[in-house]
């Protein structure tokens, strides 16, 4: 329990869990991710939920928005920003890396959060059949997706953080708490179904985009992976109501 609380801290801005840096063990912590997700999307469905009732979808859209930025201190999408910068044009790989260990945001930057922050809008002003389990699921299978990024390509950097937990070679076990949102999915028939297929080819997409442009990741690009597979699902979730 005390990694899965660690892994909520590291996170999110909840402040539970231990504070002593000595109980910070990444390695033990990256299975929890998924369940940390579901925490968030938990919250998520409370406030979307609480917000229906005082506000019409649009409206209530921009408060979990607003919360999902908030509850993790936007730290994803500082990562998208990074990435975003360092990752256009054809730069080598040395260039690349160094652009996203900058702290100033560029252009691209700016125009990726944008973009990723108005697709959520649109995508949650919309969603409607199954927009419970969509709202807790999502944003678990989004850090799931760092887990089977950061166990399928090396660590693009010799030191920081990222380093500390594509240290060791991921189990299979590491995985398995992605099993439970995906299981919940399935609740929702042939759109759950949908949703995981959608799931499947952006993980797949990204990461193959990742080895073939720059050979390995980086936490930058791991938080660019998960806010790229939030948005994508809340968008794909948004799709007909016959999907």
């Amino acid at each position: 329990m005390r990694h899965f609380l660690s892994a909520v801290r590291f996170l999110t801005v909840l402040t539970i869990g231990p504070k002593d840096s000595d109980l910070f063990e990444p390695a033990q912590m990256l299975p929890w991710f998924p369940l940390v997700g579901l925490l968030i999307g938990t919250l998520l469905a409370l406030v979307d939920r609480t917000a229906l009732w005082l506000w019409p979808k649009p409206v209530a859209a921009l408060l979990d928005l607003l919360f999902l930025v908030w509850v993790t201190g936007a730290l994803h999408l500082d990562g998208l920003g990074d990435t975003a910068d360092g990752l256009y044009g054809n730069r080598p790989r040395d260039k690349a890396l160094a652009i996203m260990k900058d702290s100033r945001m560029g252009a691209m930057g700016v125009v990726a959060i944008f973009f990723a922050l108005a697709a959520k809008w649109g995508a949650l002003g919309a969603i409607a059949p199954g927009r419970l389990l969509v709202l807790i699921c999502v944003p678990a299978l989004a850090r799931g997706a760092q887990v089977l990024a950061m166990g399928y390509l090396p660590y693009g950097r010799s030191e920081g953080l990222g380093s500390q937990f594509c240290a060791a070679p991921l189990s299979l076990r590491a995985h398995g708490a992605l099993l439970i949102p995906m299981g919940l999915l399935l609740f929702l028939g042939m759109r759950g179904l949908c949703l995981l297929a959608v799931y499947a080819g952006i993980c797949f997409a990204v990461i193959r985009f990742y080895k073939s442009r720059m050979g390995c990741i980086t936490g930058d690009m791991i938080g660019a992976l998960s806010e790229v597979c939030e948005a994508g699902l809340l968008l794909a979730a948004a799709a007909g109501g016959s999907f």
